[in-house]
């Protein structure tokens, strides 16, 4: 996505993009904008996903290399770690992943490591989305680019479940030209189902007005990006709202948001109030109307390294990232980075029960149930008294085993205790407690995609003593070890 590059190629996506519009306003497609047809619910509702980066971005000379991937493994290491990934995007809900390509990741050695990504996830039944990151935001050469996509055509084009997104963001390209440009493709790939093959928008993406109104383009998927920046900004949803629906033209029937992000780093709470703050009311409207009109949504991005830092971009790579990977080698898991943006995330898919809405810090109230015993993360008795010693108990729904988990990784019981590591401690056996919920490091907590709750102070895991399934048993900090003792299910 453009926001990932510098702010002269805003400036110059942006001044492109005011050319087309004054041309757009000048000629023929007036009138196709005046007269497209009305909003209609979506037929996307099947890509519930995320994008799937290289850590540079995408915006890259080289091969793209997904983060955690690397040119040095083989097929076979590649697909094991893909696998791990994916199986973490899964975690989130997530059924479809986006991938980026250039012409130097289809024609070098690369190449056949890459597909094992591919493979891998439509292995695990996931929907791929394949798209080319344009240089400048067109297409400079015109047999590179065939050249590339004839390799993956060939490659992909029997695999049901692979969808192929012409280009990423054209925003140094007419309404004429693109369209025209789009013709062509479908022209030359003319066996691909068109069912499967996904036309950018106008201005990076951003209006589907022309795209969606050339017959030539009929039957195709048509890919839409928003973010709230460079200029748009709006403290209401029902402003982001309208924004968004102007953009879709009419054409959300054939719609798949491809891009759309916040940051997620941050500790920014996208549960609370939906008007006031620009992000929060653009996520807001994004996920309130991808949901009731059925729109397919793919988030930017998945995953960032865990030794990624802030960009130079607004919701670049590291800043936007729903997840974090960790570990090594093959043995790779994602930790959650942003439970409220994950609640909108899901909520967008049309899977997620939280609506969000209110003003306090977190998401919905719920239980962490133990997968080994059954029974519930407690606290005994009731008790609201600080210092008070966790255990586990059979499920009744008590108001003693609701956790809010915050947007700055606490575990909130009653309102106002959090589930707490005493003194700060880091050792193995420390039992955990109820305190009053004050940020501190000791009080905050990693769910993680396989269902661990990692203390982020110490690195220790969740863990129900001995193994314990017997209501009482205590609840402690333990090295993990990946045993059903220290996994967990929020319900």
């Amino acid at each position: 996505m453009e926001s990932r590059m510098s702010a002269a190629v805003g400036s110059l996506r942006r001044a492109a993009a005011a050319v087309a519009t004054l041309a757009l306003l000048l000629g023929a497609l007036v009138v196709a904008q005046a007269s497209h047809p009305s909003p209609a619910r979506a037929a996307t509702t099947q890509f519930h996903g995320v994008n799937w980066a290289d850590p540079n971005d995408n915006f890259i000379t080289g091969p793209n290399i997904p983060v955690g991937l690397s040119t040095a493994d083989n097929y076979a290491t590649t697909y094991a770690k893909s696998t791990a990934i994916l199986k973490g995007f899964q975690a989130l809900g997530a059924n479809t992943v986006r991938l980026g390509m250039n012409a130097a990741t289809t024609s070098g050695t690369w190449w056949g490591s890459y597909t094992a990504t591919l493979d891998a996830a439509t292995a695990l039944g996931m929907n791929v989305i394949i798209a080319p990151w344009l240089q400048g935001g067109t297409v400079s050469d015109t047999n590179s680019f065939y050249q590339m996509w004839d390799t993956v055509i060939a490659k992909y084009s029997g695999s049901s479940n692979v969808y192929f997104d012409v280009m990423n963001e054209p925003y140094a390209m007419s309404a004429t030209q693109l369209t025209n440009f789009e013709a062509s493709w479908l022209a030359r790939y003319s066996s691909v189902p068109r069912g499967r093959v996904i036309l950018p928008g106008l201005y990076a993406d951003g209006n589907l007005c022309a795209v969606g109104g050339d017959s030539r383009l009929t039957g195709t998927l048509l890919s839409i990006h928003i973010y709230s920046m460079f200029g748009d900004s709006h403290t209401t949803e029902a402003a982001w709202v309208t924004d968004f629906q102007n953009n879709l033209c009419g054409y959300a029937s054939r719609a798949v948001l491809t891009e759309f992000g916040v940051p997620m780093t941050t500790g920014v709470n996208y549960n609370g109030a939906k008007d006031g703050t620009n992000n929060i009311s653009y996520l807001y409207a994004i996920t309130d109307t991808v949901r009731s009109m059925g729109i397919g949504s793919v988030l930017w991005v998945g995953v960032k390294e865990a030794s990624q830092t802030q960009g130079p971009g607004p919701c670049d790579n590291a800043s936007c990232a729903i997840t974090t990977l960790n570990g090594s080698g093959t043995s790779l898991s994602l930790t959650l980075n942003n439970q409220s943006g994950l609640d909108r995330l899901q909520w967008g898919w049309g899977t997620g029960t939280n609506p969000g809405g209110g003003g306090g810090g977190g998401g919905t109230a719920g239980v962490l149930r133990g997968v080994a015993s059954n029974r519930c993360l407690d606290v005994p008795s009731k008790a609201t008294t600080n210092g008070t010693l966790l255990q586990i108990w059979d499920c009744n729904g008590g108001t003693n085993q609701q956790w809010t988990y915050l947007s700055n990784g606490g575990l909130q019981v009653y309102g106002s205790k959090c589930l707490d590591v005493p003194n700060h401690a880091t050792t193995a056996g420390t039992r955990v407690e109820i305190w009053d919920c004050n940020g501190g490091t000791n009080q905050q907590w990693n769910l993680n995609a396989d269902g661990t709750v990692v203390d982020r102070e110490s690195g220790l895991c969740l863990d129900v003593t001995g193994g314990g399934t017997a209501n009482g048993t205590a609840v402690e900090l333990w090295t993990c070890n990946g045993q059903s003792n220290q996994r967990w299910s929020r319900q």
